[in-house]
């Protein structure tokens, strides 16, 4: 993100003792700006930076969808590199221009407070990291997956190893019948210049193109007791 420089009104309009005191302060402070003024260090200063090669091996998200039935989706990245991969984030986002929310888009309606509306509804604890010979019905028995981050569409899953691997699991639910086009991108870093990138050099994104219908999916009961959808015909 790009800095943004802020504009400051000028200081010889400020009256009493106090003031001039903080006036000569401050512009013995830009004058100093270049030499490190405070012998400060600079704001991204031992932040991780560079590329870091990374690779999807699993990407899947169900293009045919119904209203009202969970599906997930999954994404599996390794480490292809000799470095450890800072903190794996991953950012998802519906259509353009994003919403406030992985999975929502933003309606065209300008007379709308808070054009964001849901197309799938995130599980509550998801998502979650599928332990190494996991099955994704385990993961319900699983508590939180802790991979919040500050960003309302970022998602961080921690630090990866050279040559680990980690399959993160969104578990949806749809809520609003179209055709929608649902984005991810990949990073190294949360905060710093850490790169993430395929191992020809490309960024690591990819995306799924999903349309959920507006009728359920027809079930019947077994005399198990199991759920199953039948055939529309």
């Amino acid at each position: 993100m790009p800095w943004r420089t802020r504009r400051f009104g000028g200081l010889g309009g400020l009256m009493g003792a106090g003031a001039r005191i903080s006036s000569g302060l401050a512009a013995l402070c830009v004058a100093a700006v270049l030499s490190g003024c405070g012998g400060g260090e600079r704001q991204d200063e031992g932040e991780p930076s560079g590329r870091f090669p990374l690779q999807v091996s699993e990407a899947r998200f169900p293009r045919e969808q119904s209203l009202a039935e969970t599906t997930d989706l999954v994404l599996t990245a390794r480490n292809a590199g000799d470095e450890q991969i800072p903190d794996l984030a991953v950012t998802i986002y519906t259509e353009e221009p994003p919403a406030d929310g992985s999975f929502n888009v933003r309606l065209p309606d300008r007379g709308l407070a808070n054009p964001s509306r849901p197309v799938w509804i995130l599980e509550e604890g998801y998502p979650k990291k599928l332990p190494d010979g996991a099955k994704l019905s385990d993961l319900a028995q699983r508590g939180p997956g802790g991979t919040d981050a500050a960003q309302v569409n970022t998602y961080s899953f921690g630090a990866l190893a050279p040559d680990q691997e980690v399959t993160m699991v969104w578990e949806v639910e749809p809520v609003m019948p179209g055709t929608f086009t649902v984005r991810y991108e990949m990073a190294a870093d949360l905060q710093g210049e850490a790169r993430a990138v395929t191992p020809s050099g490309d960024p690591v994104e990819g995306e799924f193109v999903a349309t959920i219908s507006d009728q359920p999916p027809r079930t019947r009961i077994t005399d198990s007791g199991e759920v199953v959808e039948t055939n529309s015909n």
